[in-house]
């Protein structure tokens, strides 16, 4: 019997307010939408998703770290700001041996020069930017066909 892959979705500092921040660059998804979108997607590819939130560099990376211990198959993160500060995030991640994706929902490179550089993209299997909350279930379905291979 197949197990079924777990999949790890973590989203950073501030993405608690979607709907509600700055809804000209983030739209008027929330993030109970986004998790409810990552669950139905997940069911429909044959994966099982475990949705996180926290403004807490420290308890990311602790999230990070039960990949190992969990065991997860693979990661869905949009570390936020973090994805521009965070040594401890990226080093975290490098730690797993499993397939990562980068999210995030604005296009990071039409917006302000500090937010072109991500710690996290050198340590992931790709990254998706600039498709809005359906940029989640797009690495879901990457993340699927990555498992597949």
């Amino acid at each position: 019997m197949n197990k079924t892959p777990r999949i790890l979705v973590l989203t950073g500092p501030n993405l608690n307010m979607l709907g509600v921040r700055e809804p000209s660059v983030y739209g008027t998804t929330t993030l109970a939408d986004i998790h409810a979108m990552c669950g139905k997607v997940a069911g429909e590819l044959g994966l099982s998703v475990d949705c996180r939130q926290s403004n807490h560099e420290g308890e990311l990376v602790t999230w990070i770290q039960e990949v190992i211990t969990a065991p997860f198959d693979g990661v869905v993160i949009n570390a936020a700001a973090y994805t521009h500060t965070s040594v401890a995030i990226m080093d975290a991640l490098k730690m797993t041996g499993v397939p990562i994706i980068e999210v995030h929902i604005s296009n990071t490179f039409a917006r302000e020069a500090f937010r072109h550089h991500s710690y996290i993209s050198p340590v992931a299997t790709g990254v998706i930017c600039g498709c809005g909350a359906e940029g989640y279930t797009l690495a879901l379905r990457a993340l699927a066909s990555k498992l597949r291979q």
